[in-house]
């Protein structure tokens, strides 16, 4: 009987709720230091999210959780591979916030988000208070956490102090760095302009940190980069009533990573000032 009911309560559990932002989320082995996937279910473990209303055969008070927003609907899950649970609850709620899946002003539960993944609820509140540190969300007490509301002067003001920072250290890399270690970084410039192609703003914006990481990390300094990661990370943050994401805007800010790697291999400075400056300027990127 015990049996009986633990394969009923599996088919209770319904989907994450970001699409490919995240999968279930399980602790991680005692054996192996990656979460590996789950063996494959039967049809009816996994049922469908609605994207209103209540899901088939629950109550109103499984279909939302306490003063939160319905979850969208998006593709079949993934597993999220990364060493802790909250780990990965962190890194698909950056995902999901990035690509406007949690919306600005909306207020979340923790207990429903934390169904969605199909863990307990302290992963999540663990994660969303690194994001409320961040400044992605803020505590709203016996409701949960209300994603931030931005506003295109913090963008600017976020854009400016990245390149009061980033602009002096790449001019001085363009003087020092070999061209061979810049030639090394082409891969990370070409999958920037993959996921702009492709119109897949999360993913762009992960690896266009990416991009950016690497560039710095060529200075040797890790307080510079943590500091650029993480304005990087604020600018990437969906302002309040942002339009529909301009695909050609995307593509054109991934193309400016090549031209960077082009300027300094060549060692133009002149160029490279102009093309950094631009970047920051032009883009929310």
């Amino acid at each position: 009987m015990e049996q009986g009911a633990a394969r009923e309560r599996a088919t209770e559990r319904p989907s994450p709720p970001f699409g490919d932002a995240a999968g279930t989320v399980r602790p991680e082995s005692a054996r192996t230091a990656s979460v590996r996937p789950e063996p494959p279910r039967a049809e009816s473990a996994r049922v469908p999210e609605q994207t209103r209303g209540t899901e088939p055969g629950r109550g109103p008070e499984h279909a939302r959780g306490e003063h939160t927003h319905d979850e969208p609907a998006g593709p079949g899950p993934r597993t999220v591979r990364r060493h802790s649970v909250r780990g990965q609850i962190l890194e698909a709620l950056r995902t999901a916030l990035v690509g406007g899946e949690l919306r600005p002003g909306e207020v979340y539960s923790a207990p429903v988000l934390a169904e969605r993944f199909g863990v307990s609820a302290t992963p999540v509140r663990e994660a969303m208070q690194r994001l409320a540190v961040e400044g992605a969300v803020e505590v709203v007490p016996n409701r949960g956490f209300r994603v931030t509301e931005r506003t295109p002067r913090e963008l600017a003001e976020l854009a400016e102090v990245r390149a009061l920072i980033e602009v002096p250290v790449m001019l001085r890399l363009a003087r020092t760095v070999p061209a061979a270690r810049w030639a090394e970084l082409r891969p990370l410039a070409e999958a920037t302009a993959t996921a702009a192609a492709r119109g897949d703003r999360a993913h762009y914006a992960e690896t266009d940190r990416a991009f950016h990481r690497a560039v710095l990390s060529l200075a040797g300094n890790e307080q510079l980069l943590a500091v650029a990661d993480d304005l990087h990370r604020r600018s990437q943050w969906p302002l309040i009533s942002a339009p529909a994401l301009r695909h050609g805007d995307l593509v054109a800010d991934a193309a400016e990573h090549t031209a960077l790697l082009d300027a300094l291999i060549a060692q133009d400075l002149t160029v490279v000032q102009a093309l950094v400056r631009e970047h920051f300027t032009g883009s929310e990127c």
